[in-house]
C-alpha cells in the first residue's frame, strides 16, 4: 500500500487539473497501528530489509510533505504511529471531536524515527520528547492544542466542514497556493537576512506580474470572482489509509 500510495502522489502532483488533495481513512480509524502480518514479516527481516522497507515509509512522507497541490489530512478516529506521521506530513488536518492518537512505537522498543521530522515540526520538540517516550493516547482537543490538527469538529459535521475548507481553498489562485507552500518550508528553516530580503521580494514581484496575478488583482477591483487560466477545480480523495506497515 505505501509504494502505491507513493506513485499516486507522483502522479497527483504533475496533474495540474487537480486543485486540492484529502487524505482520509476508511472505516472507524483513520490509521489505527501496524498490522499483525506485517509485523509478523518484519520480525524475519535482517538489517537492509529494515532499511529498505524503513525508505518506502519515508518517500511516501516526503512525497506527501513535497505535494504541489495543498493536501488536507481528514481524521475520523484513531491514528497511530505512523499514522500521527502522515497527518503531520499533510499541510494540516481537520479531525473529529471522536479522534485519538498516540505515538505507540516505544510500547513494541521501536522509534518513530522515520515520521519524526514530521511530527517534531508539527509539535515542537518539548511535547513530542513526552508522547514519544510516554506512547501516551492522547485525545483531539489535545492534538489541535499541541499543533498536530488545526481544527477540530463534532463528529457529525467533519464532513461539511471539510467540504467547506475545500471550497474556501480552490476559490484561491493554484499557483499562488503552490508558491506559498514553498515559501513556508523555506523562510520556516531560513534566517532572515538579505538574500531572504531579496527572494521574497522576488517572488511577490513574479507574481504580481504573472497572468494569475494581475486576474486575480483586476477580479478584486472589478468586484468579480477571478476565473484561473488553464485550471479545474478537482478534488482528489486518496484511497484509505492502510495500517500495513505504518510503524
Amino acid at each position: 500500500m505505501i509504494s502505491e500510495l507513493t506513485e499516486m502522489l507522483y502522479k497527483i502532483d504533475k496533474n495540474t487539473n487537480i486543485r486540492l488533495v484529502l487524505l482520509k481513512g476508511a472505516g472507524k480509524s483513520f490509521s489505527a497501528g501496524a498490522d499483525l502480518n506485517w509485523m509478523k514479516r518484519m520480525a524475519h527481516y535482517n538489517w537492509n530489509e529494515n532499511f529498505q522497507d524503513s525508505l518506502a515509509l519515508a518517500s511516501l512522507l516526503s512525497a506527501l510533505h513535497g505535494l504541489t497541490q495543498p493536501i488536507i489530512a481528514v481524521v475520523q478516529g484513531s491514528a497511530y504511529g505512523g499514522g500521527v506521521g502522515l497527518i503531520a506530513a499533510c499541510d494540516f488536518a481537520i479531525a473529529s471531536n471522536k479522534a485519538k492518537f498516540c505515538l505507540s512505537e516505544v510500547k513494541l522498543g521501536l522509534i518513530p524515527a522515520v515520521i519524526s521530522p514530521y511530527v517534531v515540526r508539527a509539535m515542537g520538540e518539548r511535547a513530542s520528547k513526552r508522547y514519544f517516550i510516554s506512547a501516551e493516547t492522547f485525545d483531539a482537543y489535545k492534538a489541535f492544542e499541541l499543533g498536530l490538527v488545526s481544527e477540530v469538529v463534532p463528529h457529525s459535521d467533519l464532513d461539511t466542514v471539510v467540504e467547506n475548507m475545500v471550497q474556501q481553498i480552490i476559490a484561491n489562485g493554484p499557483i499562488a497556493i503552490a508558491e506559498a507552500k514553498k515559501l513556508i518550508d523555506k523562510v520556516s528553516l531560513g534566517d532572515i537576512n538579505e538574500e531572504m530580503i531579496r527572494d521574497t521580494a522576488q517572488k511577490i514581484a513574479d507574481l504580481r506580474s504573472s497572468p494569475e496575478g494581475k486576474e486575480g488583482v483586476s477580479a478584486f477591483l472589478e468586484k468579480r470572482r477571478p476565473v484561473w487560466p488553464d485550471k479545474e477545480s478537482i478534488v482528489t480523495d486518496l484511497a484509505e489509509v492502510s495500517d500495513d506497515e505504518l510503524e
